[in-house]
């Protein structure tokens, strides 16, 4: 099953679709920031070309700055 994120403009608007959710028996979750980050950096890791390979030392270079 597909599912729907929805950001509510403010706190009011937060709690009037979660009771309303949750009066349709719909599932529903809050998510933290900390989680938001996550699944948008697992999506991009999703999607990124494993194709491509680089070096350590490119890798170190880069790092070190």
């Amino acid at each position: 099953m597909e599912s729907v994120i929805i950001t509510p403009k403010n706190k009011k608007e937060f709690e009037f679709v979660t009771e309303l959710l949750t009066k349709l028996k719909i599932q529903n979750k809050k998510l933290s920031l900390t989680e938001k980050e996550d699944l948008g950096l697992s999506l991009l890791m999703r999607d990124v070309d494993r194709q491509k390979k680089v070096s350590e030392k490119i890798i170190m270079k880069k790092l070190k700055g």
